[in-house]
């Protein structure tokens, strides 16, 4: 039986999906990664990321598929892996997750790596930059990065066809692919010249999510982006705590036999 969980998203995919298409997904590729990892200058915020919280993963992958995988690649990972992990049965992947085809045209199998359909010398076209590989991202700019990135675009007519821009990412080569649910904003500054510096975002538009329910969207995505750069994580960590155990209770065992062997020395 179909999980609760995408029901909606029938509804949601084609709209989704083609502004994802059109318009980029998140984390356009940078050529220096050292400086934006650490935000550029721009302070991050610090989510609650849980990778263990399936139902947030379940929300952040349906999300990923909705407005990132229409440009951006996640191809190390597999959607039967997805499955597994997150406590989805197949069919809920096959028939809600799953909108990109292969070269013969059929519908992609559950087996198949998350790859996008949009081919690099198309995005090199559309963007000016291919849109980067995101299985990884959260290893190369941190969780912290990608949720205050998600949290940062701004109008900026400047910006020609873009429209928009991006305090941690200044000169961003997408636009704000989730505008709709964010709304607009403008960032707000104090002081001149050297001392100017930024102080908050004002609200331009509302969208159609609360800055709550957002900030609850964003977190989910990450946790998504978080889980697929590291998706053996919460098993690591499952069985690091056994290895923990065994070796204190060995060591309880060592200091017995050590006292044993020794009691008699004088």
């Amino acid at each position: 039986m179909m999980s609760a969980l995408f029901k909606p998203m029938k509804k949601m995919i084609g709209k989704g999906a083609l502004v994802a298409m059109v318009s980029g997904a998140v984390l356009m590729a940078s050529q220096s990664t050292g400086v934006f990892a650490a935000g550029g200058g721009f302070p991050l915020e610090t989510p609650r990321i849980d990778t263990s919280n399936k139902k947030s993963l379940q929300r952040g992958a349906k999300a990923y598929v909705n407005y990132c995988m229409g440009c951006h690649t996640a191809d190390y990972h597999r959607y039967s892996r997805l499955a597994s992990d997150l406590g989805l049965d197949e069919d809920d992947v096959v028939n809600n997750l799953i909108f990109t085809t292969d070269k013969a045209g059929e519908i992609s199998k559950v087996g198949s790596l998350m790859a996008s359909t949009m081919t690099t010398d198309y995005g090199r076209q559309a963007f000016g930059v291919v849109p980067p590989n995101l299985a990884l991202t959260a290893r190369s700019r941190g969780e912290d990065w990608i949720y205050t990135y998600l949290k940062s675009f701004y109008r900026d007519d400047s910006r020609g066809g873009v429209g928009v821009n991006n305090l941690v990412y200044p000169g961003a080569a997408m636009p704000h692919v989730l505008w709709e649910q964010q709304g607009w904003q403008e960032p707000v500054y104090e002081g001149e010249g050297d001392e100017k510096h930024f102080v908050e975002f004002k609200q331009v538009t509302e969208g159609t999510m609360t800055p709550e329910q957002y900030d609850g969207l964003i977190t989910d995505i990450t946790a998504f982006l978080s889980y697929l750069a590291d998706p053996i994580k919460q098993t690591r960590h499952r069985i690091g705590m056994f290895v923990m155990f065994f070796l204190l209770v060995l060591t309880g065992i060592a200091y017995l036999l050590k006292k044993e062997y020794w009691k008699d020395v004088v």
